[in-house]
């Protein structure tokens, strides 16, 4: 009988751990870079909504030497892309465009109708669509043709899967500030919406059918990552469903979790998830409130692959060997 090999890991033949950022809301300090080395991550994923088009917040993170990638959210275009927002502009957009400043500080970390590949992780992130405000409505159509040229639901969802199909990683995470629709209409659902009307599924539909071509072309993503929808719920309803997982294994994470630094008995506490992976799949989620030296105060464990799960490469391959 045919020994199996191990499945493969990234190039540096170990697992991947990876920084999820959720929503900044301008609560990004100089602690943070070095929260981040302390924790020793070997990636970063940003969610957006950094703030109302905060420059200075965007300029920050994207001078971080670590590899990340980001997808900017509906704040990060507050002033742009609505008519009201514009109104209340309180810069004079005939002589700068903040969207524009910020794209620009990020470059190809930006990964919002993209994908960026990384090599050394063994994986690639694929962009949602930028700037979501979610829902099912296709909304601010004439801000998205002029800035991403993009008409429809349809087109931007094509727009998506062509970044899947382009991206070479061995493993798929897909990175967008608002989750799929698909994950529950319940208000406590990773993106249920909990403000009246209560109840109702406030996922992206054109992310969803992206998950769901790569699903069909046999390549579903390792891990789909998100915020928008805060954790602590509207209304006295609690707290959100942050962590989902789907039937084929697809780990789906909402890291926003607002205010992202709080007041904690010995000073701030900064707040992000940590997700690892190995051999293509989720391995762990977990939450963690860290000091501004970088020591792990509180951590809540979302997800730990079962160990049966873990296992089902080899029982797989002997099957077959």
């Amino acid at each position: 009988m045919r020994t199996p090999s191990p499945p493969p890991v990234h190039a540096a033949g170990r697992p991947v751990t990876l920084a999820v950022i959720g929503d900044v809301h301008d609560q990004w300090t100089a602690d943070d870079p070095h929260i981040l080395a302390a924790l020793g991550v070997d990636g970063m994923l940003f969610v957006g909504d950094f703030g109302n088009e905060a420059v200075p917040v965007v300029a920050a993170i994207a001078s971080l030497l670590l590899p990340k990638a980001v997808v900017l959210g509906n704040h990060d275009a507050w002033f742009t892309a609505t008519e009201w927002g514009r109104a209340k502009c309180p810069y004079d957009r005939a002589r700068e465009d903040r969207l524009l400043a910020q794209l620009a500080y990020l470059g190809a970390d930006h990964v919002g109708y993209g994908y960026r590949n990384f090599p050394t992780l063994g994986l690639s992130v694929v962009g949602g669509r930028p700037c979501s405000w979610g829902g099912s409505d296709w909304r601010h159509g004439s801000f998205y043709q002029q800035y991403f040229g993009v008409d429809s639901l349809a087109t931007s969802a094509e727009r998506i899967d062509e970044a899947a199909r382009q991206a070479t990683g061995e493993t798929l995470v897909f990175l967008n500030h608002n989750g799929p629709l698909g994950l529950g209409d319940a208000p406590q659902s990773p993106c249920g919406r909990d403000w009246n009307p209560i109840g109702a599924d406030f996922g992206d539909p054109d992310l969803a059918i992206a998950l769901a071509h790569t699903r069909q072309r046999g390549r579903p993503a390792a891990l789909v990552v998100f915020g928008h929808m805060h954790r602590q719920l509207r209304q006295n309803l609690g707290q959100r469903q942050m962590l989902l997982v789907d039937a084929m294994g697809t780990v789906y994470l909402n890291a926003a979790v607002v205010p992202r630094i709080r007041l904690g008995p010995t000073g701030p506490e900064h707040h992000m998830a940590l997700v690892t992976l190995a051999a293509g799949r989720v391995t762990e989620a977990r939450f963690v409130w860290c000091s501004p030296q970088g020591r792990i105060l509180t951590e809540e464990t979302l997800y730990t692959r079962p160990a049966e799960a873990a296992a089902d490469w080899r029982t797989e391959v002997l099957a077959t060997g």
